[in-house]
């Protein structure tokens, strides 16, 4: 195979865009991606102030690197999640780069929130990744607003969002599918999110990391295991498999088509949103989950609902 824009020896090949690229076009067709995804969306300005979620994985290195090349003022924030053997190569990870590129970075330890992850998994009769990933939006989110940040960006891929579509789709989760899509504006205590990397596949963003040199944390958490996001991977792979460029149809088709309906019914019939009356962050409830959360693991006594 060759190259379609140089026409010399092809070194990735892209199914779903039924090509193939030597790796400096290969390179900068990514860029291209990202360029486009965040146009598209008006998902951000060089004016804006750009805070990046770092796990230490190569979507959320790639895109730091890509906005970073892309001439995006950024400032990184990762999370300690506090897993034995799992958490400082991540968080390694996400120091070293940063400290290679000129990234500022703040580090937040959930130890010190009293919400580190293993606790919190033996605290809660909750699916683990659920309770994480409510913590996370959480304290990205705080990093976010009290930062100053006019943009909190996650390094979420296609994958990522057609796994999560397809579940909410299944379920047929009329609130998650009225806020799903590459940017959430800001509002009701909420900082703009927004997600750069929504054009690219895993497979992209691994090859990305690759020829540009980025090296990032592999180990997959130890929690994940039978987690119900990857079976719905799995699903859409073999999909894409046999019919090369469905996922990012699949998505496009949902932003054009299929996300309007869903939030005219979520703004004809608004969730209130309060300050949590414990740390102030916005939810629909008097007391937020995590601050529940917290409680659990305070009391120590035995599993609660949450």
């Amino acid at each position: 195979m060759k190259c379609k824009r140089c026409r010399a020896r092809a070194a990735v090949a892209l199914p779903s865009h039924h090509t193939g690229f030597c790796e400096a076009c290969f390179l900068e067709f990514v860029e291209r991606q990202v360029e486009k995804a965040i146009r598209s969306q008006g998902l951000f300005s060089h004016a804006d102030t750009i805070l990046l979620a770092l796990s230490g994985g190569k979507d959320s290195l790639a895109m730091a690197h890509l906005l970073r090349r892309l001439g995006y003022g950024v400032h990184g924030v990762h999370l300690d999640l506090g897993i034995p053997d799992s958490s400082a190569p991540a968080r390694a990870a996400v120091e070293r780069f940063c400290a290679a590129h000129g990234i500022p970075l703040d580090v937040v330890q959930l130890a010190d929130e009293g919400l580190a992850i293993p606790l919190v998994k033996d605290c809660i009769n909750r699916p683990i990744c659920s309770a994480c990933g409510t913590i996370k939006r959480q304290l990205f989110n705080r990093a976010a607003v009290q930062g100053g940040f006019t943009v909190l960006a996650t390094g979420h891929n296609l994958d990522d969002e057609t796994s999560r579509l397809f579940a909410n789709v299944i379920r047929w989760d009329a609130a998650q599918l009225a806020d799903q899509g590459p940017m959430l504006p800001a509002g009701n205590g909420f900082a703009k999110k927004v997600k750069p990397m929504w054009r690219l596949s895993e497979f992209e963003t691994a090859a990305y990391c690759f020829l540009a040199g980025i090296e990032y944390h592999m180990g997959a958490c130890p929690y994940s295991r039978g987690a119900s996001f990857t079976g719905h991977k799995s699903l859409l792979a073999g999909l894409e498999e046999t019919s090369p460029g469905q996922k990012l149809q699949f998505y496009l088709g949902f932003l054009e088509f299929g996300r309007q309906p869903f939030r005219q019914a979520q703004a004809a019939a608004p969730c209130a949103i309060v300050p949590c009356t414990q740390c102030g962050h916005p939810t629909n409830a008097e007391c937020c989950s995590v601050c529940r959360m917290r409680e659990a693991i305070a009391r120590r006594d035995m599993p609660v609902e949450l």
